[in-house]
């Protein structure tokens, strides 16, 4: 939704401030410059956008084909490669802002960003799974659901 000279200034004067950033494919690749068709082309786009100055970069693979998901986390340790079956819904309406919330919890909860990831990853699948079904077109998560316990002191 940005158009070139907005691309230039966030990356140059907003990416570096982040700790994450977790673009879906298509802004990964305006943001990277580069066409990303599979699991290899996330990876070195996230990579790639990790050199922009932010902790750590989630390419969100929901809008990639195929009957599997790949979300690719990359940080300045490597990177991680996060699998799951596609379910077949379209209740997917707002998943890349809910991802980017849940992992946003989990780091306010202290929890380390591995983990932050995996449990919003599980809490946006049980939200898909458990969709009320509105509309015709692409529609809602269930947000609402009860996500699983953080047992952790925090």
């Amino acid at each position: 939704l940005l158009d070139v000279e907005a691309i230039a200034a966030l990356k140059r004067r907003l990416i570096c401030h982040a700790d994450l950033i977790t673009p879906n494919r298509a802004e990964a690749e305006a943001l990277s410059g580069m066409s990303i068709g599979d699991t290899d082309a996330m990876k070195h786009a996230a990579e790639t956008l990790l050199t922009l100055g932010c902790g750590a970069v989630l390419v969100t693979g929901g809008d990639m084909p195929g009957d599997e998901l790949c979300d690719v986390l990359a940080t300045e340790d490597g990177v991680q490669m996060f699998h799951s079956r596609r379910i077949a819904t379209k209740a997917t309406a707002g998943t890349g802002p809910t991802i980017a919330s849940a992992v946003a919890t989990g780091l306010a909860q202290r929890v380390d960003l591995t983990t932050a990831v995996r449990r919003a990853r599980a809490y946006v699948r049980r939200a898909i799974e458990t969709a009320p079904g509105l509309g015709e077109g692409e529609g809602p998560l269930n947000h609402g659901h009860t996500a699983a316990p953080f047992t952790a002191a925090i």
